[in-house]
């Protein structure tokens, strides 16, 4: 079986977030596997012990990202590729899925894994698009998935309940937490993924339009949220605690 992990590189989630005149500030910060991605890459290991085959896992980014690549090979993947964006095109999840999905169809698959999202935008954007690009089924924010043959199922979540999902190969998925416990990379496969082949390929190597590529969207500002007031304890009997309320609601919240 040929499956491929889709996967970014994004800030450590207990990073704290700096931001300067409207732009994130990423000097000197912790980079890691997006945490998404992660669960796409230990299910793509998973399926590859079941059965067989060769992993390759693909991002988008500058030349910082072949640290995230080489957990992924850590952890198991067979193969590595870099599509590097040095000049720092200015792409959205449009742009990102067509190098993406320009870069696969060069390459034998049977499933394609990716994260439902990514920490640092949420878009939920970039593996949909692909497999459209593609013009193969998806399915997104899966928690269980089995292959029998050619034949897919799956399982989502949806508002509380199950959804079950058919398909056959090949087929884009999307992980969302609960689907697995992504493993921690052994000293032994740290070792291996040194070794391990890394392909490294410019956007101007793809057969793609430069004009495809321009931003669908456009991020305006970045700010964080503002800090939360200390809450307040009522004290009293509750008809005293609930005639307060009244009159905070009324008077600081004006919601009454």
């Amino acid at each position: 079986m040929n499956i491929i992990v889709i996967l970014k590189q994004t800030f450590d989630t207990e990073e704290k977030i700096i931001i300067e005149n409207g732009e994130v500030v990423n000097d000197n910060a912790e980079l890691i596997i997006n945490p998404y991605d992660e669960y796409a890459v230990e299910e793509a290991v998973k399926l590859k012990e079941v059965h067989g085959g060769e992993i390759t896992v693909i991002t988008v980014g500058p030349s910082e990202a072949e640290s995230a690549l080489r957990t992924a090979l850590a952890m198991g993947a067979d193969h590595a590729v870099l599509i590097e964006n040095e000049e720092e095109l200015p792409l959205d999840e449009n742009g990102i899925a067509k190098i993406l999905a320009a870069a696969i169809k060069e390459r034998d698959f049977d499933i394609i894994l990716g994260g439902n999202m990514s920490v640092d935008n949420g878009a939920s954007q970039v593996g949909p698009r692909i497999a459209e690009e593609l013009e193969i089924p998806h399915a997104a924010t899966i928690t269980k998935l089995e292959i029998e043959g050619s034949f897919v199922k799956a399982e989502r979540d949806v508002e509380g309940d199950l959804e079950f999902i058919e398909s056959a190969l090949p087929i884009l998925v999307t992980a969302q937490q609960g689907l697995n416990e992504p493993r921690y990379p052994s000293l032994p496969g740290i070792m291996k993924a040194k070794k391990k082949p890394l392909e490294r390929l410019d956007i101007e190597d793809l057969d793609l339009d430069e004009d495809d590529l321009q931003p669908r969207s456009k991020i305006i500002d970045h700010y964080l949220p503002k800090k939360k007031q200390a809450g307040q304890i009522l004290k009293g009997d509750i008809q005293a605690q609930v005639k307060e309320l009244v009159q905070l609601l009324h008077a600081d919240v004006k919601v009454v």
